[in-house]
């Protein structure tokens, strides 16, 4: 009676160990079960972490090249990356859920979309901007030299008018002359007979000269170096002439024949040379003696 209460005790015994033991193989089970669904969670956190950090690290290169292109929305564009830069710190600390990060991200992925499109945009009429400028560059350095060019066949054909437009004094000559009762002149070469010196020369044709009264001053210079007749002098800017006479000739754009006479008494022997100037210019000269 004893042996069979003895093994109904120890049979209670053994049933309450297995079920302890069944309680706990259950407990640890759903333990390690549960540390497993942690793991899993936490290595999930921590993948979609690295995949926004890396989305993030993207989205700041690809600011930062935009801005290191200096357009005129680089303002902007650093504002945005300055928000991503932000969100990346954030990010660094979190140890929890990221799924507001990916919010932000995706927004923040949506800006940068619409900022890069409107800064390409902006480099395209940039680059059209900049080949209008370059092309209106060329036009107007062309037209400069076009302009030079004229500027300096103008600046030739006034010098090529201003000469052309020059009178020319040619065929000057000079003589003495015996002037006799009657009025008559009677060339000579003997100082002692010389009544007065005649001076001539030629004004030739000049289609564009302009047409008018034309002053002439003629200077005649003895052997004695003694300039003959009125002996006046005129003034000319710095320079000054010292002239036998002047006279006054109606052109008219045609050749006309100059002739005036220079009176005086003992003409010195020796060679006379005549001078004919416009204003102080020389313009011909020639030469002539008496004995």
């Amino acid at each position: 009676m004893e042996n069979q209460k003895s093994n109904s005790n120890l049979k209670a015994v053994v049933i309450v160990l297995l079920l302890l033991l069944l309680g706990s193989l259950g407990y640890i089970f759903k333990m390690s079960t549960d540390a497993e669904i942690v793991r899993t969670e936490l290595k999930t956190t921590l993948t979609e972490k690295e995949s926004v950090m890396k989305d993030l690290q993207e989205l700041k290169a690809t600011y930062d090249a935009a801005i290191a292109e200096n357009t005129t929305m680089s303002e902007e564009l650093i504002k945005e990356r300055d928000k991503v830069v932000a969100l990346m710190e954030d990010l660094k600390k979190s140890n929890g859920d990221v799924s507001k990060f990916k919010t932000q991200l995706t927004l923040l992925q949506n800006n940068m979309k619409v900022l890069i499109a409107e800064n390409d945009n902006l480099k395209k009429q940039n680059v059209t901007l900049t080949t209008q400028r370059d092309s209106t560059r060329v036009v107007l350095v062309e037209s400069k030299k076009a302009n030079e060019a004229l500027t300096a066949q103008n600046s030739d054909l006034a010098k090529t008018v201003e000469k052309g437009s020059v009178l020319t004094v040619l065929n000057t000559k000079g003589a003495a002359y015996k002037v006799r009762s009657s009025g008559k002149q009677i060339e000579t070469e003997k100082a002692n007979r010389a009544d007065v010196l005649k001076v001539s020369f030629t004004i030739a044709e000049n289609k564009i000269a302009k047409s008018g009264t034309k002053t002439y001053y003629v200077q005649v210079i003895d052997s004695e170096n003694n300039v003959v007749g009125d002996k006046k002098t005129e003034s000319f800017g710095s320079k000054s002439l010292t002239y036998s006479f002047t006279t006054n000739v109606k052109y008219e754009n045609k050749t006309i024949d100059v002739s005036e006479d220079l009176a005086g008494k003992k003409f010195a022997k020796g060679t006379y040379f005549v001078n004919v100037f416009d204003k102080d210019e020389l313009v011909s000269k020639t030469s002539f003696s008496l004995r």
